[in-house]
């Protein structure tokens, strides 16, 4: 198992562009309009790690000697504007009122504020590309959107029928998670080069690094750590994940049937939810799924190698080091 170093040193060759860029999106996210400022005042004071950003800023000093340019801050800006988006139409979706400790927009003001903000936000980060003439940053983001958008509604369908296999899981946390965290690292080189085939192969590190991040996430629905969603959830919302479409595809034609029937028709009995999570542990798909997980890092970090030695570089890794490794 690789160290895990603390995320302050991991930030920190990218500690003064970060401290900057909190500038740069608290403007891209202003409004005249006192509620809606309100509203993205209140996002801006919660925000989360940011590693999206992170990603971004690491991926432009990878590929560009070191150095950012206002074309960077625009580029994350724009990431953490759609990313943001996401969340807060995702909290409407899932009818979830708390993020990481916090009410939700949907909770504070209700849906329908929500959903126009988030709407505002995409807005603001397609403006903030156009006006810049940054349309090699508009293109990657808006294919990663559209991704993420066919990602969720398969995983919607998936979740009606509970027929998923491991392949069409792949798929979804491809297009729901890693394309996000790809493009903002294809963003970052596209900041400082033209190089085409460097912004694809960091491209493929971040969709890999994402891979992993997505099944780290799945795994903390069995775990027993407070990580800011509750034990279970993905069950209770018939998300079929990796450990357990594993533990089903080694049970019995009796047991499968028992534990579908507990997804599909007992969800919210805690009990059975329970019973659902000794049987994926029992039946290994936890070990399974950490050892997808290390897989699909390794290829991220191996992708990662090919690019000189530096600071940034060295950040990355531990970065997808401590997604993986992470406690909550």
């Amino acid at each position: 198992m690789r160290a895990v170093t603390s995320f302050s040193d991991i930030k920190a060759p990218i500690a003064a562009e970060l401290k900057t860029f909190q500038k740069h999106f608290r403007s891209a996210m202003s409004s005249k309009v006192a509620l809606l400022d309100k509203v993205t005042g209140y996002i801006a004071k919660r925000r989360g790690k940011q590693m999206r950003p992170m990603f971004v800023f690491l991926t432009a000093k990878l590929c560009g000697d070191g150095e950012v340019n206002d074309s960077t801050y625009n580029a994350a800006s724009l990431v953490e504007l759609l990313h943001t988006a996401t969340l807060v139409h995702d909290d409407v979706v899932d009818e979830s009122y708390e993020r990481r400790g916090f009410f939700s927009i949907n909770a504070l003001w209700k849906n329908k504020i929500a959903v126009l903000v988030g709407d505002y936000l995409l807005s603001r980060g397609l403006l903030l590309a156009l006006d810049n003439g940054e349309h090699r940053m508009l293109q990657l983001l808006s294919r990663s959107v559209r991704e993420m958008s066919e990602g969720e509604l398969l995983q919607i369908e998936k979740a009606r029928r509970l027929d998923i296999e491991e392949s069409i899981y792949y798929t979804i946390i491809r297009q729901k998670t890693a394309s996000l965290i790809a493009a903002a690292c294809a963003a970052g080189a596209a900041s400082v080069t033209d190089d085409k085939e460097v912004q694809q192969r960091v491209h493929k590190f971040g969709e890999l690094a994402g891979i992993a991040f997505q099944i780290r996430d799945d795994l903390f629905d069995y775990g027993t750590q407070d990580v800011g969603k509750p034990l279970g959830i993905d069950i209770k919302e018939k998300k079929m994940t990796l450990p357990l479409i594993h533990a089903l595809d080694k049970a019995s034609k009796s047991d499968r049937r028992r534990i579908i029937k507990y997804i599909k028709k007992y969800n919210d009995d805690k009990e059975k939810v329970n019973e659902v999570i000794r049987f994926v542990h029992d039946s290994g798909g936890i070990e399974y799924a950490r050892r997808a997980m290390y897989d699909y890092r390794e290829q991220a970090l191996e992708v990662l190698m090919t690019f000189p030695d530096n600071a940034a570089r060295d950040s990355l890794e531990q970065l997808v080091v401590y997604v993986t490794e992470r406690e909550k």
